[in-house]
């Protein structure tokens, strides 16, 4: 986590002061750092004392110490010399390190790093750096998950999507605002989005016994690089909210799935009025009655076969033909027709898109 022109400036510092040689070595024998050239003769004794259950030995003339962050063995600090004097400064030299693990940790935390990940608030060649030195692989399969709670976050959302996931070491849960909770999931090579909807159905449930408790899970395609992490993020923040205009029934939402609603959710708001204005001479398609429209939505479900529609509806194909003719009178689309059935599809969405962002400004 530290880098080892830091470890080397501050041995060299201590070594300066005390006049002691001293050299730091990683739990795989690695050395790291050193005041001495014939370091390398220390790596298997330094293996040796990772196995041993001593936090401090003399061995060859060194003093061995372990140095520990948050319970972990991180190095083996050595310390030439056997008095009591030596022992005195590999213990502050010991101290020294553990403080700069301190220190160093929240600046290449994984929580910390994951969420620059997301916002893009890392250059590329930091992404693979800290990746690196976090032990995080950059070359696998990944998706994000965004979940969103119609409450602030009180720690508890928080760790029961933790306890989903906590035992994984390569998933990673955080959260970027108040109440959306973000999962980066690693995902296997024999999986695929049926997987992903499957866990994104288990999250769901997680909460569905809250009476109080509204919860949405959209996720993002599946990337293949860490640095497309942040794509699959955006992905899934622009399914969450598209899933509200268009698939409000749904709990469960795919970028891959949302079709035209994602390109309609990007169209400008003039844009949407003038289009609406054209095709209906400023009035609007949801103007219509409820049973027009009830009709309208069932013949779009049965793919413009009027035969299915009428049957759902249990009409008459008559009555269904003249509800029909009465709307082309009305609006001048024969939606037995395809491409003005696709014209008055697209209005009926950007109607409901407007409205939702109207919505949004009160």
């Amino acid at each position: 986590m530290i880098s080892n022109q830091i470890l080397q400036n501050t041995i060299d510092g201590l070594k300066g002061i005390t006049r002691i040689d001293l050299c730091i070595i990683d739990v795989e024998g690695k050395v790291l750092a050193a005041t001495f050239p014939e370091a390398d003769k220390y790596m298997e004794p330094a293996l040796a004392f990772v196995e041993s259950p001593a936090d401090s030995q003399v061995v060859n003339g060194y003093q061995f110490f372990k140095v520990f962050d948050d319970h972990q063995l991180e190095y083996i600090l050595l310390a030439n010399g056997d008095s009591d004097d030596v022992y005195m400064v590999g213990k502050i030299a010991s101290f020294q390190i553990q403080n700069l693990l301190v220190a160093y940790k929240e600046r290449f935390d994984k929580d910390n790093f994951i969420k620059n990940l997301l916002l893009d608030n890392l250059l590329l060649v930091d992404i693979y750096n800290r990746a690196k030195k976090l032990h995080i692989d950059t070359e696998v399969r990944r998706v994000v998950f965004i979940v969103e709670t119609n409450r602030d976050k009180d720690g508890n959302e928080l760790e029961r999507i933790r306890g989903i996931f906590g035992g994984k070491t390569k998933d990673f849960v955080t959260a970027v605002d108040e109440k959306n909770i973000i999962v980066v999931k690693e995902v296997g090579e024999n999986e695929g989005y049926e997987e992903m909807n499957k866990t994104a159905e288990v999250i769901v449930n997680l909460f569905r016994s809250d009476s109080d408790s509204d919860v949405h899970v959209a996720y993002g395609t599946i990337v293949g690089e860490i640095k497309e992490v942040s794509r699959s993020y955006k992905e899934a923040r622009m399914a969450l909210d598209v899933g509200k205009i268009f698939f409000e029934e749904k709990d469960v939402i795919a970028y891959s799935t949302l079709g035209i609603g994602r390109l309609i959710y990007q169209l400008p708001i003039p844009l949407c009025k003038m289009f609406i204005k054209e095709i209906f001479d400023g009035k609007s398609p949801d103007e219509f009655d409820e049973e027009t429209l009830t009709t309208i939505n069932k013949f779009f479900e049965n793919s413009l076969n009027v035969s299915e529609t009428s049957r759902q509806l249990y009409i008459h194909r008559n009555t269904l033909v003249y509800r029909l003719d009465k709307l082309q009178k009305a609006t001048g689309l024969d939606l037995r027709v395809f491409e003005d059935a696709i014209t008055f599809k697209i209005a009926l969405m950007v109607v409901k898109y407007m409205k939702y962002m109207e919505s949004l400004d009160y």
